[in-house]
């Protein structure tokens, strides 16, 4: 992505402060196609994380709330009127005795809608709870029927939460990662996260120890955020095709951490267990980011040993894993490095957007390593 006009990038933000948010998206739209107009409705969701997809040749993304990066294609789209895809996930039948319902929690730092999946197979002991982020543009129901793991749910015996993000915060709903106001403890977007996840400990039997959250795009980086923010709180964190906690204070940093990568984040955080997963072909986030990510992940610790390993699906990607453990065996951290894919949850499905089904599965990847790092809980749902 190349800026020919610095007015324009001045004006956008200029528009963005203001609040003029969809302005400010449809200009740096046009601005990185070079100047041809884009279509109102085109917003992309990766910073701004937007995740539209449309059908002509011009790219989107699920990382933009006000259209920074590039959309990859949608694989199950299902087209309306104006050039734009809408995503219908066809619904699943729920389990006998399954529910996914939708609530509501409230707080100073505001209101935040959020669903719920419990399963069928509940268990008799307090279960762990995953609390997925969903990317730019995305809904629940999207990012649930994408990355599968409300099946995952159902196999293992554990609740998923999945917060929304409304267009009233974001045009593109992309949750705020690169705002200052929404990179720390007690204020703002992680607040209310957190908020949601004691309010299921208050209503639902949860094990305090195994609480994990994971994202796609902004909702990944919006992960690592909690993770750093709440590390009493999240035992693991599950980070796809995000950036590190740090890598952008405002909009003009975002852009460039997002088109270039960076080299590392914000130091001197709390070290809590990453895995990670990124497409060696995004042009959405650069890959540089998920190795930024699993450097902060590791900055804290000490002799880790890196084990690196490589694989391929069959008939799918072919993907390099490494990963970081300490003298007793144990993972800290896992970073995959998924070949040949773009900005898309690895081993999804089409029901869903932004998903690569010929990627490794990281939704049981991930489940796989949370529940290898559940803890002695110390927080409260108070």
């Amino acid at each position: 992505m190349h800026f020919k006009s610095p007015q324009g990038m001045a004006q956008a933000v200029r528009l963005t402060g203001a609040g003029r948010l969809a302005e400010a998206t449809a200009l740096i739209q046009q601005m990185l196609q070079g100047g041809a107009p884009i279509p109102a409705t085109a917003r992309d969701p990766s910073i701004i994380d937007a995740e539209f997809t449309v059908l002509d040749p011009v790219p989107t993304s699920p990382m933009s709330r006000t259209g920074l990066g590039e959309t990859p294609r949608r694989l199950s789209p299902r087209a309306v009127p104006g050039g734009r895809v809408a995503f219908r996930p066809a619904a699943r039948p729920l389990p006998e005795g399954a529910s996914f319902t939708t609530a509501s929690h409230s707080e100073e730092a505001g209101t935040r809608a959020y669903k719920l999946y419990v399963p069928a197979n509940r268990l008799e002991q307090p279960m762990p709870l995953i609390v997925m982020l969903h990317g730019c543009t995305q809904s629940p129901d999207d990012f649930a029927a994408g990355t599968g793991m409300n099946l995952a749910a159902e196999e293992h015996g554990f609740l998923v939460a999945y917060p929304e993000q409304p267009g009233s915060a974001n045009a593109n709903r992309c949750w705020n990662w690169f705002n200052a106001a929404d990179q720390g403890r007690g204020r703002g977007e992680p607040a209310l996260i957190a908020g949601i996840t004691r309010r299921i400990m208050r209503e639902h039997a949860v094990d305090p120890g195994r609480i994990y959250v994971a994202g796609l795009s902004a909702g990944a980086a919006a992960a690592v955020i909690m993770g750093a923010a709440y590390p009493e709180l999240y035992a693991a964190v599950g980070v796809h095709s995000g950036l590190p906690l740090g890598a952008a204070r405002d909009i003009p940093s975002a852009f460039a951490a997002m088109r270039s990568g960076t080299a590392s984040g914000r130091g001197g955080i709390s070290p809590v267990p990453t895995i990670i997963f990124h497409g060696d072909q995004d042009t959405t986030v650069h890959p540089a980011n998920g190795s930024a990510v699993a450097a902060q992940a590791m900055a804290s610790a000490t002799g880790l040993r890196p084990t690196v390993s490589r694989g391929e699906v069959p008939g799918g990607r072919a993907y390099t894993r490494t990963t970081y453990a300490d003298a007793s065996g144990r993972g800290l951290c896992e970073h995959w490095a998924i070949h040949g894919t773009g900005h898309a949850w690895a081993g999804g499905s089409p029901s869903g957007s932004y998903t690569d089904p010929r990627g490794p599965d990281a939704t049981r990847e991930m489940v796989r390593f949370f529940y290898g790092h559940g803890r002695a809980g110390t927080e409260t749902a108070s």
